[in-house]
């Protein structure tokens, strides 16, 4: 699989609207879902972080061309948790990070792998890789919540090893198909 991610510097800062820059903690989009709003962050032709804001944040329709089509794709995810997302990414990070985002990214719908098995695959330790996935700035698109502790435990998520994050985790497995204990 050919992987979506494309290049970004540790500087770029976000954007909205037609190329201004948007201020500190803006979003182009706050799109309520069933589980979470998802505050969408964009810059040039790139989505370049969604974050999870909690229920009751108010909505805020897309402002620029990615969020719109983004805003689109997660409704398409939604309906159908098979449906792939086209939306260019542009995640910002360390070479390490984005080495993890990509065998993420490659994790298919409704199956997980843990911590150690991408840890190995990467020559690396699973705390680092838990590391790696907390600072995913993409969230949901780059799909962390498939990586799993070992014996098919939740782990943690959003450096976190409970509370809402991991309801969250478990409300996105559960509607990808994900078997628990499986």
């Amino acid at each position: 699989m050919r992987s979506r991610l494309r290049g970004a510097t540790e500087t770029a800062q976000p954007r909205s609207g037609a190329g201004r820059a948007a201020p500190p903690g803006a979003f182009a989009a706050r799109l309520p879902m069933p589980f979470a709003v998802l505050g969408l962050e964009t810059h040039a032709r790139a989505l370049i972080g969604v974050r999870y804001l909690p229920l009751g944040t108010p909505a805020l329709p897309p402002q620029d061309a990615i969020a719109a089509q983004a805003a689109r794709e997660l409704a398409g995810y939604l309906t159908d948790p098979q449906f792939r997302f086209g939306v260019p990414l542009a995640p910002r990070g360390t070479p390490f990070q984005r080495r993890v985002w990509d065998a993420i990214a490659r994790i298919p719908v409704g199956e997980s792998r843990t911590y150690g098995e991408i840890a190995r695959s990467l020559r690396s330790a699973p705390r680092a890789v838990g590391q790696a996935c907390g600072a995913n700035p993409i969230a949901l698109l780059v799909p962390c919540h498939r990586v799993v502790g070992s014996r098919g435990a939740l782990g943690g998520f959003m450096h976190t090893a409970g509370g809402g994050p991991l309801a969250i985790k478990r409300w996105l497995l559960v509607h990808e198909g994900y078997r628990f204990g499986a």
